[in-house]
């Protein structure tokens, strides 16, 4: 039987695979793994916007409370507010119900410990296993059982220690904020207009369907859009939980995460704050970002794709600073995940104390072109285990040399192969990664 749990927790069709009685047994399963052995221990649950967030709550909540562990609400509220509190108020765990960047439909939940990082796999592995023998547990009565009470001041909590981490004033920036209709709607603005800057929020007015619908990090043409005709000094643009951001300049050009944790990195390097004066990225980073770094006496250290493994490689390496091309960047000095307004504001800082137009600042980077494909599969196993895909893949390789590469995975997230090549030359990587598209096809059939 394939892993309940994914790379980002566990997702699905709300109601259809992420079903109220799946969340509710997970709700019990969890409940006893990371409140074993506690009375009455405490649960943070936090959601974005989807129209299926208010069902799957309720269903998380009964489950945990069935299992005599408090839930404490927090409403709408980015992934990495949940990760915050949850440290910071001590609770035994928190629980985060979206999808991120997925289509509204989708929904998804994810658990953090008590320490606010994400749980590793083992003891994902003992939720799943004891979500399977439910009816062996004991259930709690009378006084036992679980209570659940809402937190009020949860968004004022989280908007503080953001405002916390931002250095200096924003004052003298013009800045367009797209929050994707997702759990940063009013925490984000108010955040940035709290610290003194001109704030043009847009796709702020979520209605439960309209969460990433061509917008945020995934979609930011029309934030680029936005930017050029307000005259603004730059655009940011937030995926749907929040744990992620994507730039766009002053021109309208995309800034991804790669360009990020390069001006990021540099600057804190310049500063003497960039422990091991390394930089934690994953396979999927550009080549642009390896010689970016490289001329800046950065080490890159590299992991596979998933915050939970930049994450690990942090810890193990001491370095402070690290993430995705996507825009999922982890500043471990403030944060214990991936937080999108988090690493906004450590942008506009360097933006501020630099006094250079985003555009020069991620000069710095030359990107190499890329090509990425995602093609939908039913058995994304057979498809990575063929010894054709293998062929194809080795050929390419063979092909691009040096001044290329291609990369092959499936989705960590999605029914979904990715097919990645980087190389000089746009054109041919398109001939190519159609090529190696064709072979998955093929398998798949």
């Amino acid at each position: 039987m394939a892993r309940l749990f994914g790379t980002d927790g566990i997702r699905g069709k709300a109601n259809s695979e992420l079903t109220p009685e799946l969340a509710f047994k997970l709700g019990k399963a969890g409940a006893y793994v990371l409140g074993k052995g506690k009375e009455h221990a405490q649960i943070i649950i936090g959601k974005d916007t989807r129209i299926s967030g208010s069902m799957l709550e309720a269903a998380l909540a009964a489950g945990i409370c069935a299992m005599g562990v408090d839930v404490i609400k927090t409403g709408v509220l980015p992934t990495p507010g949940i990760a915050y509190l949850t440290r910071t108020l001590q609770a035994d765990a928190g629980v985060v119900i979206s999808a991120s960047h997925n289509p509204f439909e989708d929904n998804g939940i994810k658990f953090f410990a008590g320490s606010g990082y994400k749980l590793p796999d083992e003891m994902e592995d003992e939720i799943e296993a004891v979500l399977n023998r439910l009816d062996e547990l004991e259930s709690p009565s009378g006084s036992r059982i679980g209570t659940i009470m809402d937190m009020d001041d949860a968004s004022e909590k989280y908007e503080q220690f953001l405002i916390n981490t931002a250095p200096s004033s924003l004052e003298g920036l013009k800045i367009v904020l797209d929050c994707a209709n997702g759990a940063a709607y009013k925490i984000g603005p108010r955040v940035l207009t709290d610290l003194g800057a001109e704030v043009i929020p847009i796709f702020n007015q979520p209605n439960g369907t309209n969460i990433n619908v061509q917008c945020g990090s995934t979609h930011p043409e029309a934030l680029a859009k936005a930017v050029v005709e307000s005259g603004a000094d730059i655009g940011l643009a937030c995926d749907g939980d929040a744990d992620r951001i994507i730039a766009v300049d002053e021109k309208g050009q995309i800034i991804d995460g790669d360009y990020i944790m390069v001006i990021c990195a540099s600057a804190l390097k310049e500063n003497g704050k960039l422990a091991q004066d390394s930089l934690v990225v994953t396979v999927m980073s550009n080549m642009g970002l390896h010689k970016a770094c490289r001329q800046a006496g950065i080490h890159v250290l590299e992991t596979t794709v998933g915050d939970r493994y930049v994450m690990e490689k942090l810890k193990e390496s001491g370095a402070v600073l690290g993430g995705e091309q996507s825009g999922h960047i982890i500043f471990l000095e403030h944060n214990t995940t991936g937080d999108g307004l988090l690493s906004g504001l450590q942008l506009l800082d360097v933006l501020k104390a630099k006094q250079m137009p985003l555009s020069e600042l991620a000069a710095q980077m030359r990107r190499f072109p890329q090509v990425l494909l995602n093609t939908r599969v039913d058995n994304k196993d057979k498809v990575m285990a063929s010894g054709q895909l293998k062929e194809k893949i080795s050929e390419v390789q063979q092909h691009l040399g040096e001044d290329g590469r291609i990369l092959v995975r499936p989705s960590g997230t999605e029914s979904l192969i990715r097919v990645m090549l980087e190389g000089p030359d746009q054109e041919e990587l398109a001939s190519l990664a159609q090529a190696v598209v064709a072979v998955v096809k093929s398998i798949d059939c």
